[in-house]
């Protein structure tokens, strides 16, 4: 009766330069993926931005990124600098600075609230807003983009500094439906609450750190 053979067993050594031959491979189609699509994945968040800014600020045509900083304001490139908030110029066809973007952001119901809202340096007030992401409750959260009471209230939302320049003349508050006094007031939206807030505080926290850099400086984005 014949020996069954004994099995021949792959040596740990084998095994190991295979896995590496294998994770090496998938890193390199990794790699390669992703710097074949990254120009076309830039310019579509290119696109999407310009947009929600032309959408906030009707009539522009043209948009520079930049940022603004303590020691003035410099074309956008690369990493943004520590306290550096990054804004966005919208300009019509004839060069002329329309309005000024910037981002804000708070925690809502669900998730972070991300907005970009529209600002008049020369009336020194929020003219517009636009979502940017958001997860909250549909039906009911998601009314900041459809509620029309509540998009009114930033029509001319008052931001305007103190005589200074240095701070906020009042802070940007979300006050219950119905009780709003003040332009720098923010009616909320009757069941949607912390939604409202949300919106309330991500543009206070950003106005209150952007005008003030911005504002003295203005005139840097008037002749980009």
């Amino acid at each position: 009766m014949n020996a069954t053979p004994a099995p021949t067993f792959t040596s740990s050594k084998a095994m190991i330069l295979t896995l590496g031959l294998v994770a090496t491979l998938c890193g390199i189609l990794i790699v390669s993926a992703y710097q074949g699509t990254l120009a076309a994945v830039t310019a579509n968040k290119r696109i999407a931005l310009e947009r929600a800014v032309f959408k906030v600020i009707p009539g522009a045509t043209g948009m520079k990124e930049f940022i603004a900083t303590t020691g003035g304001i410099v074309p956008a490139a690369g990493t943004l600098p520590r306290g550096g908030v990054k804004v966005y110029a919208a300009y019509d066809q004839s060069g002329t600075l329309k309005g000024i973007a910037a981002e804000a952001a708070a925690t809502g119901y669900a998730d972070v609230v991300r907005v970009l809202y529209a600002y008049d340096p020369a009336r020194q007030i929020i003219t517009g807003i636009g979502v940017i992401a958001m997860r909250e409750t549909p039906g009911i959260g998601d009314k900041i983009l459809t509620d029309a009471a509540f998009l009114k209230n930033f029509v001319a939302l008052d931001v305007s500094l103190t005589p200074d320049m240095k701070a906020l003349a009042n802070a940007v508050k979300t006050v219950k439906h119905g009780t709003k006094q003040h332009p720098w007031e923010i009616d909320a939206i009757s069941g949607a609450t912390v939604t409202s807030k949300a919106v309330g505080k991500g543009i206070n926290d950003s106005a209150r750190r952007l005008l003030p850099l911005l504002a003295p400086k203005l005139e840097k984005l008037k002749g980009a």
